[in-house]
């Protein structure tokens, strides 16, 4: 089996390469091109996962990118969550997601609550007042 660890993007691409032969004809399973293809792909998401990790969406964009694939509106989220006027303040970064909330989501729409949990930025830690602290009062 002629396979090289991958330790640069010259070695990725190679890897690449390597593995797009199998796209248009997968090997059969046991054999050892299949466990070739195997070894190649664990490295190559090994490597990927290392030098160009992608970032979870934040719980904000998470609910968003479910709307969008899903086809819901705000209203829908309002609906789950306390009303239309609610949902916009958490959409819109003004209001935090409560537990109570991250629960009537995750039953409803079964996105994973982990992912709803995770700290996220709001549009009042972007105001500071004059000594640079973070501005609650005004808006």
């Amino acid at each position: 089996m002629d396979v090289k660890p991958i330790r640069n993007d010259a070695d990725l691409d190679w890897a690449l390469a390597e593995v797009e032969q199998y796209f248009d004809s997968p090997p059969a399973p046991g054999t050892p091109e299949a466990d070739r293809f195997d070894v190649l792909t664990d490295l190559i998401e090994a490597y990927e996962s290392k030098h160009y990790p992608i970032d979870a969406p934040d719980p904000v964009e998470m609910i968003r990118e479910y709307m969008a694939m899903r086809g819901f509106k705000q209203a829908d989220l309002g609906k789950l969550i306390g009303g239309k006027s609610r949902a916009s303040e958490v959409m819109n970064r003004k209001r935090r997601l409560t537990l109570s909330m991250i629960q009537r989501i995750n039953h409803a729409w079964k996105i994973p609550a982990e992912p709803l949990i995770a700290p996220y930025h709001l549009e009042e830690d972007d105001r500071i007042d004059e000594a640079g602290r973070p501005d609650r009062v005004s808006a």
